[in-house]
């Protein structure tokens, strides 16, 4: 039963976690990066030229920041907006709170966090413009935000991250049951006896 409950709950982490972060970080192909700030020139907007091959678009943004940063999940440290020919196709806030950093190399003290704007599900060919603003989150020293786009990109199943979040804590209690009844048996010295047989014993009598 171990390796049966064991078998659900890497289930569960991956139905519930790997299966979420490999679509948003991995699924479709780059389209491209642009950079959207620098330190000591500001803010400025990005025009790209997509097509309809294109779509659905997932609209990333890494934050390059000059050490660790502390993030808030209710509050914003960027804000986002496309869109195209006038009309806004999206409009987000970014917390970052759930990235990871990542480092920029071993001798560098740059922190890189990745969020993820959202979806274009529908595009027209044409310019989309972005533009990616600071939110309400002081102290952040960024030495650079960058827009990264992946064309054709997946969507998450909204169904599967819940099952894998339940699997994984069936899995977890199943194991941790399994492991406390192995070691009961090993107290009561039971775990490991061979059947009795004959009179007074588990077994049938001769």
């Amino acid at each position: 039963m171990r390796a049966f409950f064991l078998l659900v709950f890497l289930g569960g982490l991956t139905a519930g976690f790997g299966y979420p972060w490999a679509i948003n970080n991995f699924s479709g192909r780059e389209l491209g990066n642009w950079p959207t700030y620098e330190r000591g020139s500001g803010f400025q907007p990005v025009t790209v030229r997509l097509t309809s091959a294109d779509a659905p678009v997932r609209v990333l943004v890494d934050l390059t920041s000059l050490g660790p940063v502390e993030f808030a999940p209710r509050r914003t440290a960027l804000t986002l907006t496309a869109s195209t020919e006038g009309g806004t196709v999206l409009a987000e806030t970014l917390t970052f709170s759930e990235a990871k950093p990542q480092e920029r190399s071993p001798q560098s003290r740059d922190r890189i966090y990745r969020d993820e704007a959202g979806v274009i599900e529908e595009i027209e060919d044409g310019d989309y413009t972005f533009v990616i603003g600071p939110g309400d989150v002081d102290g952040i020293e960024m030495r650079s935000v960058d827009l990264s786009l992946r064309g054709r990109a997946l969507s998450v199943d909204p169904r599967l991250p819940p099952v894998g979040y339940s699997a994984a804590a069936i899995g977890f209690i199943g194991l941790v049951l399994s492991l406390r009844r192995r070691k009961r048996d090993r107290a009561a010295g039971t775990e490991s006896l061979p059947p009795r047989w004959g009179r007074g014993g588990d077994g049938p009598a001769k």
